[in-house]
């Protein structure tokens, strides 16, 4: 235990930057709080690193099982004797697996942003908000207990608000950043509540006490119901909106395409392989709960997993802004990985989803970053996010067009590249579990093949267009983050991910189940032979598809109208008819009411006031005609 003391510079490193650059940002050169704030994440990935050799290689097993350890750990609030609320730092798989994921992108995320941002105004706030973030991501992730979590989960949500809207001076942006913030708050409302049943019936917060599925307090209160319904399903619904809004699945899932309006390193660093994956992590963190206790809702995460796979990956292929074509590719995979959780099993033979959903967050927090960045070092040549506006850009960058083309290969299923291993490992708990969301992932598969190579043909092949200015390559500072993230999406899905990172912790063996993955490949390469045939080259056939599909073309374009009906309900039931009624009954019944009675006073003060007028010959008045009238009372009653 003593061995990992050091965990907890992991995550006081970026919050030392955050108070040092923060308070000082006006004091030295921008670029000195750049190479300052990315030294200290390279830091704290080494550190990782190190943590991730010596847990999974370098610790003694119990029985072939990972252990849990908590180097560090002191009591915050006391309330009984075993619901405190403590703040420390939890090893186990998962939390050493998301360390590296987090440690790695945040590394390259701060080193790219040296050369994008360079010139900025309020560059020094940038890597000062990056800080917050890291901070707050790896808090997220270390967390012994659920409240730990959920603090450092409205962090994240803060940290998120300040990045999206970083150009503050820019509307979009603006309301971009309120639209996150408020959606993942009502979300976290839900998260709250949950939390505070869970904790009531249980009397804990702890991880470890929670999910020891020997033990756990949960099981004594799964009888317990409300409605018809456990109040544990009840309580881990709950938790899971909290999750839901984090990683945008549907219907909460609109603040995510408004928040690409941030910095394009911003989009990488949360919207692609840290923020958005909080709600994966935070269910495969109370998997054990969900499987065992509330398999109802375990059900429930299954289908909203696949269905927004399906969702947004049909929107993607509609999509122009660059951006919001990798954000929509976000939700679908995120999608992959809630799926995944939803149709795990429990140990070794049966655990085969919970290990999936891991090792695709892994391999696509990496191909996911480069794909990001590598949209980056584009915008950053074109000065343009639309694809219309570009092409034939493989000649002027070169890196950029290698690594870009690695990561479309990667998440496409290509053979023998990390996306490949994770994305059939989820298939094949699919098929095992549900023929029909296997179905639907299968066919997510070629949509996705088909929109990475739109996008991919339209920036790098096709027409080429009249730039401005000759477009060039990135600075080193760019270019090197994308080698690295490159070097990741090929090579992370050979490690042995079933010895690491399971539901019970125990290692097993895998292989390739062909029979599923040979459909998968023929079909990922059907998807981007579609988009050979429609894209490398300027054709018609874009156009007359478009035509073809005439109004459900036109719809899917605009996302199906959800922010549109989120906008009727808001404005015109809640703001209009709800809102109004409860103003008015405000307005004229509580305002009316009080100020009636302030009106009675008024004028009846108003009216005896002259009682206190000081005059003595008022006074002798009142007092004789008191007396007489006392006397005159006093005769009446005698006679």
């Amino acid at each position: 235990m003593d061995n990992f003391s050091y965990t907890i510079l992991i995550p006081a490193l970026p919050l030392a930057m955050f108070l040092l650059i923060g308070l000082t940002g006006h004091k030295f050169k921008a670029l000195v709080y750049g190479i300052v704030g990315t030294a200290s994440l390279g830091i704290i990935t080494i550190l990782s690193y190190i943590t991730a050799i010596s847990y999974f290689w370098g610790t003694e097993k119990v029985e072939e099982a990972f252990q849990t350890i908590i180097p560090f750990n002191f009591e915050w609030l006391n309330f009984t004797e075993t619901l405190q609320i403590k703040m420390g730092v939890l090893l186990d798989p998962i939390s050493v697996m998301m360390l590296v994921v987090i440690t790695t992108v945040s590394f390259a995320v701060h080193l790219y942003s040296i050369g994008y941002m360079k010139g900025e105004i309020g560059f020094s706030r940038f890597f000062s908000f990056l800080s917050l973030f890291s901070f707050s991501m790896i808090g997220l992730v270390l967390a012994t207990n659920i409240f730990q979590m959920y603090i450092f989960w409205e962090l994240v949500g803060v940290s998120s608000f300040l990045l999206i809207g970083y150009y503050y001076e820019k509307p979009s942006a603006v309301a971009a950043s309120k639209k996150a913030f408020i959606v993942t708050r009502f979300a976290d409302f839900g998260f709250l509540i949950g939390i505070l049943i869970l904790s009531y019936f249980t009397g804990t917060f702890d991880f470890e006490t929670l999910t020891n599925p020997e033990s756990s307090p949960v099981a004594s209160f799964v009888g317990t119901s409300f409605l018809g319904i456990s109040v544990i399903s009840w309580a881990l619904m709950l938790i899971f909106i909290g999750g839901a809004g984090k990683s945008a699945m549907f219907p909460l899932h609109i603040w995510l395409p408004d928040a690409m309006e941030g910095p394009t390193p911003v989009s990488a660093l949360i919207h692609a392989a840290t923020m958005v994956v909080a709600g994966v992590y935070l269910v495969a963190r109370m998997f054990v709960v969900y499987h065992l206790w509330a398999p109802d809702v375990q059900e429930i995460i299954a289908w909203i997993g696949g269905f927004t796979s399906l969702f947004a990956a049909i929107i993607a292929v509609t999509q122009y802004d660059i951006k919001r074509v990798l954000a929509f590719s976000t939700l679908s995979q995120i999608g992959y990985m809630m799926l995944a959780l939803g149709v795990s099993g429990y140990g070794e033979h049966e655990g085969v989803g919970y290990m999936a959903s891991m090792f695709h967050l892994f391999t696509h927090a990496m191909f996911k970053a480069l794909l990001f960045l590598g949209a980056g070092s584009i915008i950053h040549a074109v000065h343009s996010n639309y694809m219309y506006d570009m092409g034939g850009l493989r000649k002027y960058l070169p890196i950029t067009h290698i690594t870009f083309l690695i990561a479309c290969l990667t998440i496409s299923g290509v053979p023998f590249l990390s996306g490949f291993y994770s994305k059939d490992e989820i298939l094949v708990a699919a098929f095992e579990h549900n023929k029909i969301l296997f179905a639907i992932e299968f066919i997510v598969a070629g949509i996705t093949a088909f929109y990475m190579f739109r996008l991919y043909f339209n920036i790098f092949w096709g027409e080429e267009k009249e730039y401005h200015h000759t477009p060039h390559e990135s600075p080193l500072v760019m270019t090197i983050p994308l080698m690295i993230l490159a070097f990741g999406s090929i090579f992370a899905g050979y490690l042995p991910f079933s010895h690491l990172v399971t539901s019970d912790k125990m290692p097993f063996d895998t292989h390739i189940e062909w029979a599923i993955a040979i459909p998968s490949i023929l079909i990922g390469f059907a998807g981007i032979a579609v988009a050979w045939v429609m894209y490398k080259k300027k054709t018609n056939i874009p156009d007359k598809m478009a035509a073809f599909f005439g109004g459900f073309y036109k719809t899917v374009y605009n996302k199906f109208y959800i922010d549109e009906i989120y906008l009727f309900v808001t404005k015109k039931i809640l703001f209009n008819i709800v809102s109004r009624s409860i103003a008015w009954f405000d307005r004229h019944i509580v305002d009316g009411s009080m100020n009636g009675i302030a009106n009675v006073i008024y004028f009846s003060s108003k009216k005896i006031k002259g009682l206190q007028s000081g005059q003595l010959q008022q006074y002798g008045a009142v007092f004789i005609a008191g007396a007489l009238g006392l006397l005159l009372f006093v005769i009446y009653l005698v006679s």
